[in-house]
């Protein structure tokens, strides 16, 4: 069975879907992601001794604000009215990870999904930004995102 893509008109023209027909809904999208660190910036993370400032702290804001400004960035997404937004973060020292998990929810027509992923890719991007002055070879994940019952995001 051949899936038919919403994003494109019948000339194969971009377009932004047309949701005006659905019902609004309550969506939400958890997306979560790891950036690998080395022992001097986790190190450096926990102590709060970044020149930059508080690391997480930073990142979370940046999470938050890129959720809001996806339509901005995405071309095709809807400009949604962002009910509720927030960055947390997991810290695995035993891996040197850090864990960027950001949730957002929505009333509206049309899924957030792309807002969380967003959110959580700001935040572990502004942790390297925050950080490369220690390592610059921190390493980011691959993303997916995998639907179900409550809209799920991830990168990996």
């Amino acid at each position: 069975m051949e899936q038919k893509l919403t994003h494109f008109d019948g000339q194969g023209n971009a377009v932004m879907v047309d949701v005006s027909a659905k019902d609004d809904t309550s969506r939400t999208a958890v997306a979560s992601g790891k950036i690998k660190v080395n022992r001097a910036v986790m190190d450096a993370v926990l102590a709060g001794s970044v020149k930059k400032g508080d690391v997480l702290g930073v990142a979370r804001v940046a999470g938050i604000m890129a959720v809001k400004q996806t339509s901005s960035l995405i071309p095709m997404c809807h400009m949604l009215l962002i009910t509720k937004c927030s960055v947390d973060f997991e810290i695995d020292e035993e891996h040197l990870e850090i864990k960027a998990v950001c949730t957002a929810k929505v009333e509206g027509k049309t899924g957030v999904e792309m807002e969380a992923l967003t959110g959580v890719s700001v935040a572990l991007l502004t942790i390297y930004d925050m950080c490369k002055a220690i390592d610059k070879r921190m390493e980011l994940g691959r993303s997916a995102w995998n639907p179900n019952r409550e809209e799920r995001a991830g990168i990996l």
